[in-house]
């Protein structure tokens, strides 16, 4: 059975260093900053760049995501699959 799109964002917020949420939500700035920074991409320090420009940085690293989408719109199931592949392959 394939994974759900809230056990997905948990495995990828693990994978950069974050914690599971108990409720299902989308993911913080706090965490897309992190996830930025193991794709190589300091977003700097405070405040954190809005969520579309760092989800906008997140399809423009990972290979199978469509960059031109627009960065306002939230990660869908197959974008959070190739993120969470991608940080697996990579060892974050």
């Amino acid at each position: 059975m394939s994974p759900t799109v809230d056990e997905l964002r948990d495995e990828i917020r693990l994978a950069v260093d974050r914690f599971e949420r108990e409720v299902s939500t989308d993911f913080t700035k706090e965490t897309l900053a992190a996830i930025c920074g193991a794709l190589g991409h300091d977003v700097g320090g405070k405040p954190l760049p809005p969520k579309g420009e760092m989800r906008s940085i997140i399809r423009e690293r990972i290979e199978g995501l469509d960059a031109d989408i627009d960065g306002d719109q939230s990660f869908r199931k197959a974008d959070l699959e190739a993120i969470a592949a991608h940080l697996r392959d990579s060892g974050e």
